[in-house]
């Protein structure tokens, strides 16, 4: 007769490596289903609808990051590069002259230059941009709607739960891939 156990009994030793090694399987299929769920959590982008946005200021106040991840950007192709531009100087401006006092951006972000009478053009230094929507809310109200809010993916810190979305009044902010982004900012008439 022999000493050992019979064949067909675990024994304790056995029993602990089969234990780890089936705890080591279920931990590498846990990690390997996070990493796939945090891959395609990170093709969805925070986008905002340009047709809903109502330029509230939320944006500027509400972002994780300071300053915002929200930009102003100008859809060239719409604007009219008129010299009274409503996005850029203040409603009740006495003067078109680029002095502090008569623009309506509080950082000075929009830089107007002149092309030829009586056309301006005006381009947005994003490093001064802190998404307020002051030049988007008076573009919109007395100009074409060339300006407009947008979220700079790559200032986005893509949270799961935006701050910005749930303060969003007007329900603009969407999720969406963002491989689909440019189309879909296109479809609307403006460009990122």
């Amino acid at each position: 007769m022999s000493d050992g156990p019979p064949d067909n009994t675990v024994t304790r030793r056995g029993f602990l490596r089969g234990a780890v090694r089936g705890a080591a399987v279920v931990s590498l299929g846990g990690v390997a289903a996070w990493a796939v769920a945090r891959g395609r959590g990170r093709d969805l982008v925070w986008q905002i609808d340009p047709d809903r946005c109502t330029a509230c200021g939320n944006c500027a106040t509400y972002c994780v990051r300071g300053p915002s991840a929200v930009r102003c950007v100008h859809a060239y192709a719409m604007c009219g590069y008129c010299k009274r531009c409503f996005g850029y100087f203040e409603p009740q401006a006495d003067r078109f002259t680029t002095g502090g006092e008569n623009q309506l951006c509080p950082t000075g972000a929009i830089q107007r230059k002149f092309v030829e009478e009586p056309y301006y053009e005006y381009d947005i230094v994003k490093d001064l941009c802190i998404g307020c929507g002051k030049c988007v809310k008076g573009c919109n109200a007395f100009g074409n709607g060339s300006l407009y809010l947008q979220v700079d993916q790559g200032l986005c810190v893509q949270c799961n739960e935006c701050a910005i979305a749930a303060a969003c009044p007007a329900g603009a902010f969407v999720r969406m891939p963002f491989n689909q982004v440019h189309e879909w900012l296109k479809a609307k008439g403006r460009r990122a």
